[in-house]
């Protein structure tokens, strides 16, 4: 057998239907990890169904528990020669809410459903379609060469990245010698495009900004008041204009990034944002001047207000309001100073005299990436190129946040994404779905990778 059968087999499994019975089990299992009554559905989700199928493959598990009460662990492994190579993947089972009532045509968020190129069901995007699309390439990989894949491989699937990984970092302490790899492989999040085969190296840290004015308790007439009392919402309408103006771009230095490296630029030299008809179009003259779409989007830092209240919209009184408040994200790439951002913005906004602003940083995910010295980048460049005859974009960070940094910073390995999603996926809302046409090519891309692994007579010297 040969890379091509390999490949073939996997577009085979998708073409038969047996990966789409597959989703579709998958798919079935309400795994909310925000919803606490289905604590049982992720815990059966990998025990139930993903046990099996590694078992299957001739990989052994088993269950770990969430040192914080959260979601279980399940730590698969697959051994055959301590001088072969060693792969880790991860993936998580939970989804986000199902929000059954809201897809279009009152489509079942727990059962897929193919409507042309399109295949809808929560988690078909995010992420059980994608590793699922591994597991699958692995086995095509596996059958093809007899029984054997020539590497060795481990997985850690957890259930709960939908609320932010909360005992991740510290399981993968636990069971750092159980996770030795040379590699990180992972898929999530989306493609650049569905056209385009992704490979990015990390992903933007995250943090939300909660700014409140309180000024005073219930609201007090306009009419009567107007002009001698000061309106909360006016002076936070104003604070937020120091931080960012109406142009999206940056005010504050230290919210901005280091200078975007001769690398990074020569990496995004070639990548074209485009979205397609179905998705938003890109707005004018927004975000930092100087830089292309893609500069923007993976390369530096925005400040985006996520939500403001004050008073009330649907019934608005003819009073001053008492109070308002505004939830702001700071997403940042590596190289950001962020431990203090609280404090900074603070300061920033008393010394403009913005004093009655109450500023506090909530919810934190970092920022991290592969250096774009390490061989395992053109290496798995050109594998994907071989598979598919085009040269993939390579991106320094995916744009949203994942949790990387335990990879980088606490097991200490090379990371590499590829994404099987596309932008317009619709992830997080209703009519989640992948594309055939996208699940089809990343089978193949995943089995020429791991076909490629086999050939490794040793890992990757790091740089």
């Amino acid at each position: 057998m040969t890379r091509a059968d390999a490949i073939a087999r996997a577009h085979i499994m998708l073409r038969s239907g047996e990966f789409l019975e597959q989703l579709d089990r998958r798919v079935a299992y309400q795994t909310e990890s925000q919803n606490p009554e289905q604590r049982d559905a992720l815990r059966a989700y990998l025990t139930d169904d993903l046990q099996p199928a590694f078992a299957n493959m001739d990989f052994s598990t088993k269950l770990i528990e969430s040192p914080a009460g959260k979601g279980p662990y399940l730590l698969a492994e697959y051994r055959e020669s301590a001088s072969a190579p060693t792969v880790l993947i991860y993936g998580h089972g939970d989804v986000v809410d199902g929000m059954a009532g809201e897809w279009r045509d009152n489509l079942d968020p727990w059962r897929t459903t193919q409507v042309g190129n399109r295949v809808y069901g929560r988690g078909t995007a995010d992420n059980k379609g994608q590793h699922s699309i591994n597991m699958t390439a692995l086995r095509a990989v596996r059958e093809s060469r007899g029984g054997k894949l020539g590497f060795n491989v481990k997985f850690i699937i957890e259930t709960g990245e939908e609320i932010g990984s909360p005992d991740l970092p510290e399981v993968c302490r636990q069971l750092r010698d159980e996770l030795k790899a040379d590699l990180l492989l992972a898929s999530d999040g989306p493609r650049l495009s569905a056209e385009r085969p992704t490979l990015f190296l990390g992903c933007r840290g995250g943090i939300r900004i909660h700014l409140d004015v309180n000024l005073r308790a219930g609201g007090h007439h306009s009419g009567n008041w107007g002009g001698v009392l000061a309106n909360p919402a006016t002076i936070l309408a104003n604070a937020i204009s120091c931080l960012v103006d109406g142009h999206g771009r940056l005010l504050l230095e230290q919210l901005k990034p280091p200078r975007l490296s001769n690398q990074v630029r020569a990496a995004l030299a070639d990548v074209e944002v485009r979205p397609t008809a179905d998705e938003p179009a890109l707005s004018e003259n927004w975000g930092e001047d100087g830089l292309s779409a893609a500069e923007r989007l993976y390369a530096w830092n925005t400040l985006e207000v996520l939500a403001m209240s004050s008073g009330n919209i649907e019934k608005p009184a003819n009073a001053i309001p008492g109070r308002a408040s505004a939830v702001l994200q700071l997403r940042f790439v590596v190289g950001t100073k962020v431990d203090n951002i609280a404090d900074v913005i603070r300061s920033h906004l008393h010394a403009r005299g913005f004093s009655m602003v109450g500023v506090e940083a909530t919810q934190r995910f970092a920022a991290s990436r592969t250096d774009f010295d390490s061989p395992w980048i053109n290496w798995t460049a050109e594998s994907i190129r071989k598979t598919t005859g085009k040269a993939p974009a390579v991106l320094p960070n995916f744009g949203g946040s994942l949790p990387n940094d335990v990879f980088t910073d606490i097991l200490k390995l090379p990371t590499l994404w590829v994404p099987h999603s596309y932008p317009g996926c619709s992830q997080h809302a209703p009519d989640e779905h992948i594309l055939l046409s996208v699940t089809e090519e990343a089978l193949g891309i995943m089995a020429g990778l791991f076909w490629d692994f086999g050939e490794m007579k040793q890992p990757l010297a790091r740089a």
